[in-house]
């Protein structure tokens, strides 16, 4: 079974919502009346699921995990009723997806993680498989203490977590829309660097995370952080002494980087059993089995990170 972790849906209604709002517009700041060129019928296609099926069949995948594309139709900008509005009627159009077509969509859920309250009880009712995370709300990462009873409840259910930023907001980063090809990786990497050092996976080490876009940076660069542990001991008060390096394993990947040097080295410093296979439909990998097959991945290793790493962790026999 080919399992792709990284495909995005829209829902007409909530991206009519959030148009002009989000990092796809620069929070409003280059507002658009249409999508540029090229992208309607992409955009129209994430909102059909017998289109998102066709084009799983062209591309060899048997189930896809899918997510609200959160950087085109994120709610964090709303007050918090709206906010959860819209990730409810989000969160039910994938999960009608999801009956209608069991045996090739697996749902997710998105919170509105401004109110933790509110969070919890869209939590509660979706009793997801997946939930699909941003990097930061707020201005606080994922890691922070001020998330605590939100990382309780998703442990106790076992539920996977997609992180995957709505993007970064420094305007900088719109320029030559930085925002999409350094910013998300920054973002990945702010994200996970929270969740050690304020030792949410010290606390939780049964937590079951994929990063996208093979965890941004913070994989590659990890010398720096470890020397930093060595010489500032303080900054370990929540890894129960452990090194960064020391939790690369505690995260999943998917292999959604687009260069095959990078996935190698991915592969050296994780191991396959940490990887799974991420396309970033509709806008990325149109071959995503055949990108890892080409960084020499072959056998059993290929077997897990195209479908068996997923099924585990979402547990699909």
């Amino acid at each position: 079974m080919r399992i792709d972790f990284h495909v995005h849906m829209l829902d007409e209604h909530v991206f009519r919502a959030c148009t002009n709002k989000t990092v796809f517009t620069g929070f409003g700041a280059a507002p658009v009346a249409a999508p540029r060129p090229g992208t309607e019928d992409l955009l129209k296609r994430m909102m059909r699921p017998e289109a998102v099926i066709e084009d799983m069949d062209g591309r060899g995948i048997d189930m896809s995990v899918v997510t609200s594309s959160t950087v085109l139709q994120g709610s964090s900008w709303a007050d918090p009723q709206t906010d959860l509005e819209l990730c409810r009627r989000s969160n039910d159009t994938i999960a009608d997806w999801a009956a209608r077509y069991p045996r090739r969509f697996v749902a997710s859920c998105t919170l509105p993680m401004q109110d933790l309250s509110l969070a919890l009880g869209e939590l509660e009712r979706c009793k997801p498989k997946v939930v699909n995370l941003g990097a930061s709300y707020g201005g606080a990462y994922v890691g922070d203490p001020v998330f605590r009873s939100f990382w309780e409840a998703v442990d106790g259910l076992g539920s996977t977590v997609w992180l995957h930023p709505e993007g970064v907001r420094d305007p900088w980063f719109q320029r030559y829309a930085l925002w999409n090809s350094a910013g998300q990786s920054i973002e990945e990497t702010k994200a996970m660097a929270s969740l050690i050092y304020e030792g949410v996976m010290h606390r939780y080490p049964g937590l079951k995370i994929v990063v996208a876009h093979g965890g941004g940076y913070f994989p590659h660069y990890l010398g720096r952080m470890d020397r930093n542990h060595a010489n500032r001991p303080d900054t370990a008060k929540n890894t129960g002494g452990r090194k960064p390096s020391e939790f690369l394993r505690s995260f999943h990947y998917d292999s959604c980087v687009y260069d095959p040097q990078v996935l190698k080295v991915l592969l050296e410093r994780i191991g396959a059993d940490r990887l799974v296979m991420g396309s970033d439909y509709p806008v990325g990998e149109k071959d995503p089995v055949g990108f890892v097959a080409s960084c020499g991945v072959g056998g059993a290793d290929l077997a897990a990170i195209c479908g068996g790493n997923a099924a585990r962790l979402l547990g699909i026999q």
